[in-house]
C-alpha cells in the first residue's frame, strides 16, 4: 500500500515538473516567436568568428539589444562571414554605426558590440547590413605587434649601449658628469665664501637700492601730481575759452571770401605801387629844378664878383657925371 502510494505520488510530481517545464517552454518560446524584432546583417570578412554562437548577445553601447540569429558562410565569396542580427524594434542604428566582435569575460565565447553613429547620420533600415569594425584579435595583434617592435628597439638599444665603445664613451661621460659635478660644488663653496667676505658691501649696496627706490617713488608722486594739475589747468574753462575763440576765428576766416581779400591787397599794392612811382617822377623833375637854380645862382655870383673885381679896379667909375643913367652900366660892361 505504501509502494503504491510513493509510486502515485512520484507519478504526480513526475507529471507536475514536466507541465512546469513544458509551460516554461512554450512561454519563452511564444515569447520569442511573437516578438517583434528588426534583422541586419554584418559581413566579416578574413575574420575568425570562433567562439560566436546563434544566441548571442548583441549590445549596442554595453546595453544588450538583440541576439545573434544566424551565421553562415557567403557562398559568392568564401572568405566572407555574414552574421545575422535579430535586434529590437526601434533600436537606432545608424548608417555610420560599427559592429565589433568583443569576448564575453574569460568564457572565450564572442558577442557582438555596436558602437559608433552620430546624431546627424541617418538610421539604418533594417534588412541592411551595418559596417564591421575591429575584432578583439585584431587589436590583440596590432598591439602586440606595436609591444614586439617596441621590444626590440630596446634590445637593440641596449645592445648598442652594451658594446665596448659605446661603454667607454658612456663611463667617460659619467666621468665628466662626476668632475663637472666636483667643479660646481667647488664653484658653490666659492660663491658662498664671496658672498661672506662681501656681505657689508651688498648689504649696503641693497640699501642704496632700496633709497633709490624711495626716490623713484617721490619723482612718480611729483609726476602724478604735476600730471594733475596739467589737466585740471587743461579742464580750466579759460582754455576752453581760447579754444572756442580759435575756433570761431578759424570759422570767419573760413566763411571769408579769401579770393576777394586777395583781390584788394593785389589793387592797394598796385596804387602804391603807382604812387612811388610818381613820387620818384616829382622828386626827378625837382632836383632836375634845383641844379638849373644853383647854375643861375652861380652865374650871378659870377658876374657880381666880376663887377666887383673892376669897381675895386677903378673906383672912379662910380664917380663919374651922371650924364645917363646907364653910365654906370656901361662902364661895368667894360
Amino acid at each position: 500500500m505504501n509502494i503504491k502510494a510513493q509510486r502515485i505520488r512520484l507519478g504526480i510530481f513526475i507529471v507536475t515538473g514536466a507541465s512546469i517545464l513544458l509551460f516554461m517552454i512554450a512561454y519563452f518560446t511564444a515569447r520569442e516567436l511573437f516578438t517583434k524584432s528588426d534583422l541586419y546583417y554584418i559581413s566579416f570578412k578574413d575574420v575568425s568568428v570562433s567562439g560566436m554562437e546563434v544566441g548571442s548577445q548583441v549590445k549596442y553601447m554595453g546595453i544588450k539589444v538583440g541576439t545573434i540569429s544566424d551565421i553562415v558562410i557567403d557562398p559568392e565569396d568564401v572568405t566572407n562571414i555574414i552574421v545575422s542580427l535579430s535586434l529590437k524594434t526601434g533600436t537606432p542604428v545608424k548608417e555610420d554605426s560599427k559592429a565589433d566582435i568583443t569576448t564575453l569575460g574569460i568564457t572565450g565565447l564572442k558577442a557582438i558590440e555596436i558602437r559608433g553613429g552620430t546624431n546627424e547620420s541617418k538610421l539604418l533600415q533594417p534588412g541592411s547590413y551595418i559596417q564591421s569594425g575591429s575584432s578583439f584579435a585584431d587589436e590583440i595583434t596590432g598591439k602586440a605587434e606595436v609591444i614586439a617592435i617596441k621590444a626590440e628597439q630596446v634590445v637593440n638599444n641596449l645592445l648598442r649601449l652594451t658594446q665596448a665603445e659605446n661603454t667607454e664613451k658612456l663611463m667617460s661621460t659619467i666621468e665628466s658628469y662626476h668632475s663637472l659635478a666636483t667643479n660646481a660644488d667647488r664653484a658653490v663653496i666659492r660663491i658662498d665664501s664671496l658672498l661672506k667676505g662681501n656681505e657689508a658691501n651688498i648689504n649696503a649696496t641693497l640699501a642704496s637700492v632700496r633709497k633709490l627706490s624711495a626716490s623713484l617713488e617721490e619723482s612718480s608722486l611729483a609726476l602724478n601730481s604735476s600730471l594733475n594739475k596739467i589737466s585740471g589747468i587743461v579742464a580750466n574753462d579759460s582754455i576752453n575759452l581760447i579754444i572756442a575763440n580759435i575756433w570761431e576765428v578759424s570759422e570767419k576766416l573760413k566763411s571769408s571770401d579769401i579770393n576777394a581779400m586777395i583781390d584788394d591787397l593785389a589793387m592797394v599794392s598796385a596804387q602804391l605801387r603807382q604812387l612811388l612811382s610818381n613820387m620818384d617822377q616829382d622828386l626827378d623833375k625837382g632836383s632836375r629844378d634845383m641844379v638849373e637854380s644853383f647854375e643861375l645862382l652861380k652865374s650871378t655870383l659870377s658876374n657880381l664878383e666880376e663887377a666887383s673885381r673892376k669897381i675895386n679896379a677903378n673906383p672912379s667909375v662910380l664917380l663919374r657925371s651922371t650924364s645917363g643913367k646907364d653910365a654906370p652900366d656901361k662902364h661895368l660892361k667894360q
